[in-house]
Parts: C-alpha cells; structure tokens; sequence
C-alpha cells in the first residue's frame, strides 16, 4: 500500500514538474495539477489517469499548435498558453467528484459520468484550440450570426468535428472499466461532446454577462456533461 502510494506520488510529481517544465502550466498550476492527478488515480486507477495524462498532452499541443497565428487573430490562450490552477479546477474537478461518487459505490453510472467529465474538458479544448484555426465562418451558438474567431460561445464544423473527436478519445479509455463497453462508448461520447456545445452555450450567455469566467464555466461544462454520460448510461443499461 506504502510502495503503490508513494510510486503514484512520484508519477503525479512528474506529470506536475514536466507541465511547468514545458510551460504548460505556471508553479501553482503545477502543483494543483499533481494534487488532482494524486486524487485521480488514487481514487479511479490507472485508466482515468492515463485519460487525464492524455488530455494534458493533447491540449498543450492543441494549444501550442500555429499560436503565433492565433495570436495575430486576437484568439490565442492569455499567458503565451501558460495556464494555473483556476484553469486545471476547472477541468478536472468535476471528475474527481464524479470519481469519488464511484469510488465508494462501484457502480458504472459514475464512471460514465467521470470520463464523460474528462471527454467534455478534451474535446473543449480541442475544439477551442484547434477550432480557431481550422473552423471557417464561426458562429455564435445562440443566434448563428457570425462571430470573429475566439468568441465566446463561437461555434463551427471543424470545432464540432474535434469536439466529437475528443470526446471520443477519452471514450476509449472507459471501456476497461466495464462490461457495457458500447453502452459506455456512446454514453461518454455523447455525454463529451454534448457538454462541450454546453460550455459554448454558457460561454455565450452566463461568461459574457460576466457570472462566469472562464474557469467557471469549464467546471460548469464537465460537470453537466458527466451528468449527461450517466444519464445516457443508465437509461441505455
């Protein structure tokens, strides 16, 4: 029990030094990053973790990918992409909530909704990051009047198809987890990529009133779109 607790707190304390290393995250971002990987895999294992892990790689690149070009639209991530811990909350603590619930009554509902959590912060990120560049006329996703990339709540087919597509990567990491795998494909699927046109919707309406911002507004998105997974799981099981 010792050797496994300190083995993973060696791992999450490497996830935290390379995020910072890489300029990913800044020094508190760092550490919140390997306090919430610690509760992750301590809670869900290895699978949710290596879900987590992935969607960390996958939005630094996403997010570094043509920056100079976002930059120059007036759309690139604040900071030179460098996040803290407000961003790192709000993508993944819904899931450690989520992972929780699961953790103490063993049943699959919750894990639908902890990597639907994790699938809606991947496939936002994605979409945010990757949209801008390759989304072409984006829309406002309240009116569909066209909106300059880098709006809140800006929406578009290249943003919707990595949106899907990341949602669906996270997907793949359920399937372990259970013996329903289509059921929990679909589910975390649907439940991502559902949340993430969630976060456009409050992005368009609650961040630009100002209730929001947008840390907020990423719990916001991972957290109904982990209650949407677990919807669809448990009328589908």
């Amino acid at each position: 029990m010792l050797e496994r607790a300190a083995v993973d707190i060696v791992v999450v304390a490497g996830l935290g030094f390379g995020s910072y290393r890489f300029k990913a995250l800044d020094a508190k971002g760092a550490l919140a990053a390997a306090l919430l990987g610690l509760s992750v895999i301590e809670l869900g294992g290895a699978y949710p973790f290596a879900a987590l892990l992935t969607f960390v790689v996958l939005g630094v690149l996403a997010t570094k990918y043509k920056f100079k070009e976002k930059a120059k639209l007036g759309a690139a991530q604040s900071r030179n992409g460098i996040r803290s811990w407000g961003n790192v909350l709000g993508n993944g603590l819904a899931a450690v909530i989520f992972l929780t619930f699961e953790y103490f009554s063993n049943m699959d509902v919750f894990w639908a909704a902890s990597f639907a959590a994790i699938a809606t912060a991947n496939g936002d990120t994605l979409a945010s990051e990757l949209g801008k560049i390759f989304g072409k006329s984006p829309k406002l996703i309240t009116t569909l009047k066209p909106v300059k990339p880098g709006t809140n709540g800006a929406v578009s087919w290249a943003g919707e198809l990595f949106a899907f597509a990341g949602a669906l990567i996270m997907a793949l990491f359920a399937l372990p987890v259970t013996s329903e795998k289509a059921i929990m494909l679909l589910a975390v699927t649907l439940g991502g990529f559902i949340g993430v046109n969630l976060d456009s919707l409050i992005g368009a309406t609650l961040e630009k009133e100002g209730i929001t911002n947008n840390n907020s507004t990423n719990f916001l998105a991972s957290l109904f779109g982990g209650f949407v997974g677990a919807g669809l799981f448990y009328l589908l099981a």
